[in-house]
């Protein structure tokens, strides 16, 4: 299937690893020239590297969690097409286990930076009649769990921004739709694991036993999150907006 992105212009948020890497990845390969963001040049560099790709790639260096570093992010970026919010590591952990602070410092990454990017992003797309938004969140915003009650909330906020907001934006020839992944083979979910092992288990070094019994017995493919992006992305679904499409292999029924 030839998903009509040649030439388009894809900003994308936590750029240097992960699902955010994998992204890069995907639109690159449908001939789409991609900006990676993230807070370490040095980690922008490698990934870019792995990439290949050179003259497709562009990298910026910023701290998303601050207002005036996505303010700059976007005009150094320039005119996009797509925008892929990814970037956000919100801890585990329990109410009674993360400061006010430590919530505020997550949320400011991941919940108050996409909506501020998609705030951005959308004000020009809107004049420009087309565009498209992509928020990458997590299935804790639709199964909510005490042991990751900050991400939780703070994914069940980003899915609910992101059906209001989809479904005006589909008024000015604009697409906002996100993706919820369950747990996928990246780094934070060792991290999310052990903080989890931690809190049920009172052992952080128990960590595997958090991941038993999953669907098709396996963690997802970063891979697999970012060719969805791509395809839900592309004018082959022209039609998606507003939707949170949750990538959990059937877990949330079983």
């Amino acid at each position: 299937m030839n998903l009509q992105l040649d030439g388009q212009h894809v900003l994308i948020t936590g750029g240097s690893k992960g699902i955010g890497l994998s992204c890069a990845k995907a639109f690159l390969d449908e001939g789409a020239r991609v900006t990676l963001v993230s807070r370490s040049a040095e980690a922008l560099d490698a990934a870019a590297k792995t990439l290949g790709a050179q003259t497709r790639v562009e990298t910026i260096a910023a701290d998303l969690s601050k207002d005036s570093e996505r303010v700059r992010t976007m005009a150094e970026a320039g005119p996009i097409d797509i925008l892929v919010n990814n970037a956000g590591a919100i801890p585990g952990g329990g109410l009674l286990d993360l400061t006010m602070e430590r919530w505020r410092e997550a949320w400011d990454l991941k919940v108050f930076g996409y909506i501020h990017m998609t705030q951005m992003a959308l004000a020009k797309m809107k004049e420009q009649r087309k565009g498209v938004i992509v928020n990458i969140i997590g299935t804790a915003g639709r199964f909510p769990r005490y042991d990751y009650i900050c991400g939780g909330a703070g994914n069940a906020s980003l899915v609910a921004f992101t059906s209001a907001v989809g479904g005006k934006a589909s008024e000015w020839g604009v697409r906002v739709f996100g993706i919820n992944p369950a747990l996928t083979k990246t780094d934070r979910v060792m991290t999310l694991s052990r903080a989890r092992a931690k809190t049920a288990l009172g052992d952080e070094n128990r960590w595997e036993e958090m991941l038993s019994g999953l669907p098709f017995d396996r963690l997802i493919e970063p891979d697999e999150v970012a060719r969805t992006a791509a395809c839900l992305a592309s004018p082959a679904c022209g039609y998606v907006s507003g939707t949170v499409l949750d990538i959990d292999g059937g877990g949330g029924f079983r």
